[in-house]
């Protein structure tokens, strides 16, 4: 990952006046710091003095760098050379081991997200599950490298994982063999009635540009003119804002597509359409956004920008509501801080912090016969300890549509699967572009939402 030079060169002076590399330097810093500052190196000071081991500086200034920025709020954080790796093969490569994306929460392995596809969303492994044993060992307080490094292996090689799933008393024992798991952000496909599925599954480098090149192959497989689209964000974590902004340019003719506001004026801007792309390339046809809990950041900027345009029906479940922007601010070569400095607005003014992205119709999915008691169960940032907090204070049972009156909505799993649907809320989805026209699309985007 490339740093700027003038920016690594700003950010190290501060971190080096920060070392403890000698009590004399110590001592100047502390003549013109603050006494909380004082309270700090007195704190340093005594620890290694009186601790029962001894402790060497790194392991104390990165705890005091982890605790200051726990403090502030989930997202910002400290990374090193190991976490600098990780976001590269997101970014680029393909590794081999599981497929999955996982954080750190309470000294727990959370499951942010499992690939589509990987050998973890092959075997069950879901979003919001968490991690307690790795070949039955307990992995609670484990580094979160560490747990890395055991998940991934050889491709063809078995590991064993214990899962706790939110909402069910007993472990999920579950056996899973690693495999070479290709990093593919998009992934599209035609489906009947000359309907393009497109799946957004990070939003990477390039993510605009692949999602461009899926429209016109899509047209070229139609027979026939392409009826419509759904874009799928479920489970999408989100990624780069630039790329979001890329996504939502593409349907967008002109207007706002979204705005961070920070502290400062150089921390606020806004982004309108018509900057890279000219012109909807969809050329009006009729698109449905899926989100659900899993759709953060990146997804909710594009879910929220094609809603407020009135340019796409938002179908699933409200979204995670990360209303936040970090940014990268360099330490030294290959550290940085990753400090949240903006919250983001949709085109209409509205902040997801906390509430997310209501869907325009609400659909469960009711394929997973784990569904409602996931729901009932699922972590969204309202959820997280120490988030940021809305300006407008949204109780969240307010912020849940209600589901339209459909008799499909009454179907069991088990009576889905007999019908060969796999995917309710797509086939749903699917469904509603081959019997709905475009003119009444754009009714429905219009009216069928809370201003």
């Amino acid at each position: 990952m490339k740093i700027a030079p003038a920016l690594r060169a700003a950010a190290l002076c501060t971190a080096v006046a920060l070392l403890p590399a000698t009590t004399a330097g110590f001592a100047q810093v502390e003549g013109r710091a603050s006494p909380e500052f004082a309270k700090l190196f007195a704190t340093y000071q005594r620890i290694k003095a009186s601790y029962v081991e001894p402790v060497d500086d790194e392991t104390l200034i990165r705890g005091a760098i982890d605790g200051m920025l726990a403090s502030l709020d989930p997202h910002s954080s400290y990374i090193d050379g190991q976490a600098f790796e990780r976001l590269e093969t997101m970014i680029d490569g393909n590794y081999q081991g599981l497929g999955i994306s996982i954080q750190m929460e309470d000294g727990l392995v959370k499951v942010v997200s499992p690939f589509r596809g990987s050998p973890a969303d092959k075997a069950g492994i879901k979003a919001g599950d968490y991690i307690s044993h790795i070949n039955g060992e307990l992995i609670y307080g484990m580094e979160i490298n560490d747990a890395v490094a055991q998940m991934r292996g050889p491709a063809g090689t078995s590991i064993n994982i214990t899962i706790l799933r939110p909402g069910r008393d007993e472990r999920l024992e579950l056996t899973v063999e690693r495999g070479v798991i290709e990093l593919e952000p998009v992934t599209w496909s035609l489906m009947d009635g000359n309907i393009g599925h497109i799946s957004v599954n990070e939003f990477s480098r390039d993510v605009g540009s692949d999602v461009n090149e899926a429209v016109a192959d899509l047209r070229l497989q139609a027979t026939g003119p392409l009826n419509g689209l759904v874009l799928d964000l479920r489970r999408n974590p989100g990624g780069s804002l630039d790329e979001a902004v890329a996504l939502s340019d593409l349907f967008l003719d002109e207007g706002q597509i979204v705005s961070q506001r920070g502290r400062t004026r150089r921390d606020t801007i806004y982004y309108e359409a018509e900057t890279v792309y000219r012109g909807d390339v969809a050329d009006g046809l009729p698109i449905i956004v899926l989100i659900d809990e899993g759709s953060a950041s990146a997804s909710e900027i594009v879910a929220g920008a094609l809603q407020d345009h009135h340019r796409a029906i938002v179908m699933g479940e409200r979204s995670f509501g990360k209303g936040s922007v970090q940014t990268l601010l360099p330490l030294t070569r290959d550290t940085a801080l990753k400090l949240t400095t903006a919250r983001y607005y949709t085109p209409s003014g509205r902040s997801v912090q906390e509430g997310g992205i209501e869907p325009d119709i609400r659909v469960p999915q009711l394929s997973d016969p784990d569904a409602e008691r996931r729901q009932r169960y699922a972590l969204r940032e309202s959820d997280l300890r120490g988030h940021l907090v809305n300006e407008i204070d949204a109780k969240d049972e307010s912020l849940e549509r209600d589901q339209v009156d459909d008799p499909r909505f009454l179907l069991t799993a088990a009576e889905l699967e007999e019908q060969g649907i796999e995917d309710f809320q797509l086939q749903y989805a699917l469904d509603t572009l081959r019997r709905t026209t475009g003119v009444t699309m754009a009714a429905r985007a219009t009216s069928g939402r809370r201003n």
